[in-house]
């Protein structure tokens, strides 16, 4: 399955009101704002955007509310890795059915799983959405479940539809071995901020960045200058982002 995406892809924080329910009104004037200054791609619904403290009727709004506010103008990868294999699923065709160009799927978190339950869980949702391009979401301090090479390699047998991965597990060389073994046709997209320079100089094709939603024009900066090979702009842009990451408290890479 073909799908290409490179660059810098944002996971949207969630606007929600004062009353802490998802705010649709505000969805479209951030989309504007990212995708004004260059973004490649929308995230909603991961970590980032405390998609798993939303309710699944939430959820499904929020995406409803990107995939209207981008209107095509950037791929809109929805997040809608659950708990439960149904509710992945259910989620997972309803961000086909709105219009999102791709889905990411985090495992189902709490409860740690074999791969051979991760690997039937992915299969039963790739097989659930045939003709849209999944994304596996990698984020085992998060999931309490990792993915490993071998779980990616057996996955692309049975599903090719699967065709990269977000990871979150601070690993470049998980990436670049899968990058290798797939002879760069798996996308590789890192979710560290700090590590922006490092995975775009190694011919990733993109991150996933957090911080974006606050610094968009820092971060796509960046990874241009890293990917272009303009190693000495970006050692100095990604100085700047790993200050701005603390100045707003990062810790952990929330993406």
């Amino acid at each position: 399955m073909k799908f290409s995406l490179f660059g810098v892809v944002v996971p949207l924080v969630t606007p929600l009101d004062g009353e802490e329910a998802l705010d649709a009104a505000a969805v479209r004037p951030l989309v504007d704002f990212l995708i004004e200054r260059g973004v490649a791609g929308l995230y909603p619904g991961g970590t980032t955007g405390e998609g798993f403290l939303l309710a699944p009727d939430e959820r499904r709004r929020l995406a409803e509310a990107v995939v209207d506010a981008a209107a095509g103008r950037v791929p809109v990868i929805v997040q809608t890795g659950a708990i439960t294999t149904a509710e992945t699923v259910a989620l997972t065709r309803h961000a086909q059915e709105i219009g999102a160009q791709a889905a990411a799927v985090i495992p189902p978190y709490v409860y740690r799983h074999s791969e051979a339950v991760l690997l039937d869980h992915y299969r039963t949702v790739a097989e659930s959405v045939p003709d849209l391009p999944l994304l596996l979401y990698n984020y085992p301090a998060i999931s309490n479940n990792a993915i490993t090479v071998d779980l990616v390699m057996a996955l692309r047998e049975v599903a090719p539809n699967v065709v990269g991965m977000k990871d979150s597990s601070g690993s470049l060389e998980m990436l670049a071995r899968l990058k290798a073994e797939t002879g760069g046709t798996f996308l590789a997209f890192n979710g560290g901020d700090g590590q922006i320079l490092m995975s775009a100089a190694a011919g990733f094709n993109g991150c996933v960045s957090g911080n974006a939603n606050v610094v968009p024009e820092l971060v796509v900066a960046l990874y241009n200058a890293a990917a272009a090979g303009d190693l000495s702009l970006a050692r100095t842009l990604q100085q700047k982002l790993n200050r701005v990451r603390e100045l707003l408290g990062d810790g952990g890479d929330l993406s």
